[in-house]
């Protein structure tokens, strides 16, 4: 699978300087974090969640988990995570798990956890499991104006870890 057309033309389109990173295959968020040598925090992961009838995109760095009381509280309605069978249609140009953070080249409300907001750039998937993207914040939310909030809880590590 490549990179979705639409994220690499809306990036020119908008004259985002961006850098394509390339990994070897990884599907957890921390994984494609380490494999990019880019701290958890950077990584940013999207989490798919419903909210009411509506499918959302919901944009947390990969040290960090959904915290569905949070969610809820930022939507307004109730929040439950998505399977990858009620969403992965809304995505044809991507491998399931690897969607960009761009809910609005797919027609999904984006909400981004406002910890994303503190760094200067932030790398995503690009639609495959071996390609991702960096790109500075303050371009990703002018191209892709993402709700702003409270939406995750970072992730404690194991003790003896």
């Amino acid at each position: 699978m490549k990179i979705p057309k639409r994220l690499i033309d809306c990036l020119n389109e908008n004259k985002a300087g961006y850098e394509i990173l390339h990994h070897p295959e990884a599907v957890t968020a921390q994984r494609i974090a380490q494999a990019e040598h880019v701290k958890g925090r950077r990584h940013a992961k999207v989490v798919m969640v419903k909210s009411g009838e509506e499918h959302v995109m919901a944009v947390l760095p990969a040290d960090h988990q959904i915290d569905l009381e949070k969610a809820a509280k930022a939507m307004g309605k109730a929040v439950s995570l998505n399977r990858e069978n009620e969403f992965k249609s809304l995505f044809p140009d991507c491998a399931v798990g690897a969607m960009p953070p761009f809910g609005n080249l797919y027609g999904v409300p984006t909400y981004v956890d406002k910890s994303l907001t503190q760094e200067d750039y932030i790398v995503f998937e690009a639609g495959t499991h071996t390609d991702a993207i960096k790109l500075s914040y303050l371009d990703y939310e002018k191209i892709v104006k993402p709700q702003v909030a409270d939406l995750a809880s970072k992730i404690q590590p194991m003790k003896g870890a």
